[in-house]
């Protein structure tokens, strides 16, 4: 399903940080880098639909965003923030199952497909062991891929994933990594990422810096490797290493 944004200017406490932005993601992924404040996750939240740009246009599968009724709209596109909010409350499996709410409704009962969409979801990020502890009583990690799990069990077909890393050790990063990839033929995910090399496993690159596109092109892209090196004002090297890209600082 393609999501397209038009021309996005949007504003901070009265700063620009969006300039223009216009970007087309297909089914694929799509990682979005930049320095900080360049306006990554102002750009992720006005195409989730949760920030509304003081120009522009966002469109999901050929319709304008703001069209989508709010329960369409959460079957068709999930996300999940830095630092979602939790009920410390609530189990692993139980804020999982938020994720159907786009499909049960607020008090609707979960029927076997909505059990196995949440099981599988948490078969995928590997937290089904601690299904039935309490988020309160999970490690910054292990609460991550809960949150990715709550996500995964809307199956929405695209996937809006603001650092989704954070907290994971590397094992877990590589294994995020490998689910985008998974995923990329059937959903357009994309996601904000910190992490330069993790970015360049994507199928594509978007380079952000003081609020516009710098390049967004295949991760192998030359002219993308040195539209990022400009971008972090030559802090990193782009490299061909047995034939992968591979980001290096500048020491």
């Amino acid at each position: 399903m393609r999501l397209q944004a038009t021309e996005i200017h949007a504003r901070l406490g009265g700063r620009p940080v969006l300039q223009g932005v216009s970007a087309r993601f297909d089914p694929g992924w799509t990682a979005i880098v930049g320095p900080n404040g360049a306006g990554k996750s102002t750009l992720l939240r006005v195409l989730a639909g949760l920030l509304q740009p003081d120009r522009g246009s966002v469109a999901l599968a050929g319709r304008a965003l703001a069209d989508w009724a709010a329960d369409e709209r959460g079957r068709a596109l999930a996300w999940l923030s830095q630092g979602s909010d939790t009920t410390g409350e609530l189990t692993a499996r139980e804020t999982v199952a938020l994720g159907r709410l786009p499909h049960t409704g607020l008090f609707g009962a979960m029927a076997p497909r909505d059990e196995a969409a949440v099981e599988r979801a948490m078969a995928l990020t590997e937290c089904s062991a601690w299904a039935g502890r309490r988020l309160q009583q999970l490690s910054g990690g292990e609460r991550q891929r809960v949150l990715l799990a709550r996500a995964l069990a809307t199956e929405a077909p695209v996937l809006l994933l603001d650092e989704p890393t954070t907290h994971l050790d590397a094992p877990h990063q590589v294994a995020l990594a490998r689910l985008a990839r998974r995923l990329a033929p059937t959903h357009t995910v994309v996601t904000v990422l910190h992490d330069l090399p993790l970015a360049l496993a994507a199928d594509r690159v978007l380079v952000l810096a003081a609020g516009r596109v710098r390049a967004h092109a295949d991760a192998d892209d030359p002219a993308l490797h040195t539209a990022l090196v400009a971008a972090f004002g030559g802090a990193v090297q782009v490299r061909t290493i047995d034939g992968l890209a591979r980001v290096l600082p500048v020491l």
